[in-house]
């Protein structure tokens, strides 16, 4: 009699488990979602760079959650505002990796916010993807550098702008904070190394729009070449005085930053026509890949969504690396997710097929070189698959794990 109760016990355990499991497994998909942060600027004077990134992040993590998310749990992300405010970058690092306690953190714009960025998650132990292109030399094992850097692009670029226009005589006008300040010293270094001189670099702070004097200036120089490095919405305003003042058919145009922050869009083709960029994507590209894509995105956000940047495509393309490194390791801790990274996972995506590099934790990506023209890009030359030559000068994580900093480059003058 004590057997068969026992049996029935058993079996009524049993039945009511099964009966509940789906239940379960509904609840622990609900209450332990995987915490993703995202600090982009939504606001402030540089939300032109992080809106296409914001839409890109959030795009990304709704693919994956319908796609069953990662490891079998819900992506949650958090979006934080700095509103262009480098203590709020601070601040919100901090949030996202105590109070969030985020999985892994996906943010920053200009390099002076990574660098507001990088040591505080790396103090709290909670990996960082960086997507936008910059000035290279960061060596950090705790961060992924997923955009391109100079000698992605600057490399070549440099060299086919001095041919393309026939001089060597370049002005470089740059933004005043580190990466303007490195980029700078890498345009020198290029135009060096192929017989040109740089003639004269001007440094502006972010909230400068007058520029007035420094045309002045670039006309009794008489460059042969103008190299834009300005960033932000005020530093537009160069490009529309640079027309106002006659400037724009006598000397050639070309920048590392233009069309970064859709300023293709916010110009007019007057103001614009015939400026010369490199980058690892452009919307342009008649890839299968990046088509559909583009068509998810526009569904998703809009016809008048925010056209699709380098920094997007690679924020994109980030979280989807990480993705596959946290299938990979079995789990989203930190540590056997980095291991998983340094393996040389690849991602194939709108900006084409990128892989990390294990010595320097940053892309081996495909590069382009192109025109602007009505509000567009033409695509005048393809460069696949480059590694990121400059860091890895300086770099390697794999024989020095602990390595923490960022290297910068020194041009004689």
């Amino acid at each position: 009699m004590t057997s068969n109760l026992n049996r029935r016990n058993v079996l009524k355990a049993a039945t009511s488990a099964a009966l509940a499991s789906p239940f379960l497994i509904r609840k622990s998909w609900a209450a332990e979602p995987i915490q993703i942060a995202g600090i982009h600027d939504a606001s402030g004077g540089i939300d032109i760079y992080g809106r296409p990134m914001i839409n890109c992040l959030t795009m990304a993590v709704e693919e994956l959650n319908e796609a069953g998310g990662v490891l079998g749990r819900k992506l949650d992300l958090k979006h934080y505002d700095p509103q262009s405010n480098m203590q709020l970058y601070a601040q919100y690092a901090t949030e996202a990796a105590t109070r969030q306690r985020a999985s892994v953190v996906f943010g920053g714009i200009l390099s002076a916010s990574r660098e507001a960025i990088r040591p505080i998650l790396s103090r709290y132990r909670t990996l960082y993807f960086y997507s936008l292109l910059y000035e290279g030399g960061v060596c950090d094992r705790n961060t992924f550098c997923t955009g391109s850097t100079p000698g992605q692009t600057l490399e070549k670029f440099t060299p086919y702008v001095m041919d393309r226009f026939k001089g060597k005589k370049i002005y470089t006008l740059a933004a005043d904070y580190n990466y303007g300040q490195i980029t700078a010293k890498w345009i020198r270094k290029f135009a060096q190394e192929n017989g040109g001189e740089v003639v004269a670099t001007d440094f502006f702070p972010l909230d400068v729009n007058d520029f007035g004097a420094t045309i002045r200036k670039i006309q009794e120089a008489q460059p042969d070449i103008i190299m834009s490095v300005l960033v932000g919405g005020a530093h537009n305003s160069f490009y529309r005085q640079w027309v106002a003042a006659g400037m724009k058919d006598k000397i050639p145009m070309a920048s590392t930053t233009f069309g970064i922050g859709n300023e293709q869009v916010l110009t007019s083709p007057e103001e614009h026509n015939g400026i010369i960029v490199s980058y690892a994507y452009f919307d342009g590209i008649q890839t299968p890949e990046n088509q559909d894509f583009l068509k998810r995105y526009y569904k998703r956000f809009g016809d008048d969504a925010d056209a699709v940047t380098e920094g997007g495509a690679m924020t994109y393309h980030a979280v989807n690396l990480w993705a596959k490194a946290a299938e990979k390791a079995g789990t989203v801790e930190r540590v056997p997710v980095i291991e998983a990274l340094e393996t040389g996972i690849d991602f194939v995506g709108p900006a084409g097929k990128t892989t990390i590099d294990p010595p320097t934790h940053h892309n081996i990506l495909d590069t382009y070189i192109a025109e602007v023209r009505d509000n567009k890009y033409e695509v005048l030359k393809s460069f696949p698959q480059q590694p990121p030559t400059d860091t890895q000068a300086v770099c390697d994580l794999v024989e020095n794990p602990s390595d923490n900093q960022q290297y910068v480059i020194e041009v004689p003058e």
